[in-house]
């Protein structure tokens, strides 16, 4: 190993230190799983290491990471032999005055959670990682226009599933 090398490697490290938990919490939005979001994390950094000689570090990384950890995450869910599990119940009915943000926010989680795959990515990418329209569908890989309406759509399922005094505009997560 070179001088280079050991460089290069301080520097992954010292990317990932900063950015675990931020892209831990990203992929956790993603698929609603703790340990499932470890995983994505894992792969995410894996794949990012993989190409850390050629990424350009004089621009933001996280756009290209954020992409990683989304695309990971939709290929994941194509594979057909795998069968996800949900050993969680429903959460409990809300209070009848305005809950406490921690329930709102597990609402919205579990919400976001019943949305399809597609729909919760652009939602997260949207919304959480608060990227343009453009960034978004580059994330994705889509258009435009399928970022809008999945947003569209996406939302819609979460008023049908979440009650009437729960908010989701804005970063209510």
């Amino acid at each position: 190993m070179t001088n280079g090398s050991h460089e290069e490697d301080a520097g992954f490290s010292e990317y990932v230190a900063t950015h675990a938990e931020q892209v831990r919490f990203t992929a956790y939005l993603l698929c609603g799983d703790w340990h499932e979001a470890e995983d994505l994390a894992q792969a995410a950094f894996v794949r990012l290491y993989l190409a850390w000689e050629r990424v350009d570090r004089t621009e933001p990384i996280n756009a290209y990471v954020r992409k990683i950890v989304t695309r990971t995450y939709l290929n994941e869910r194509r594979r057909l032999w795998r069968k996800l599990e949900r050993l969680t119940s429903a959460p409990p009915e809300p209070l009848a005055e305005s809950p406490p943000a921690p329930e709102q926010r597990m609402l919205i989680m579990w919400a976001l959670a019943k949305v399809p795959k597609r729909q919760r990515a652009a939602l997260v990418l949207r919304y959480w990682e608060d990227l343009s329209l453009v960034e978004a569908a580059e994330a994705l890989g889509c258009s435009v226009g399928t970022v809008k309406s999945q947003c569209a759509r996406g939302l819609q399922r979460m008023r049908e599933l979440l009650p009437d005094d729960v908010a989701i505009g804005g970063r209510s997560l």
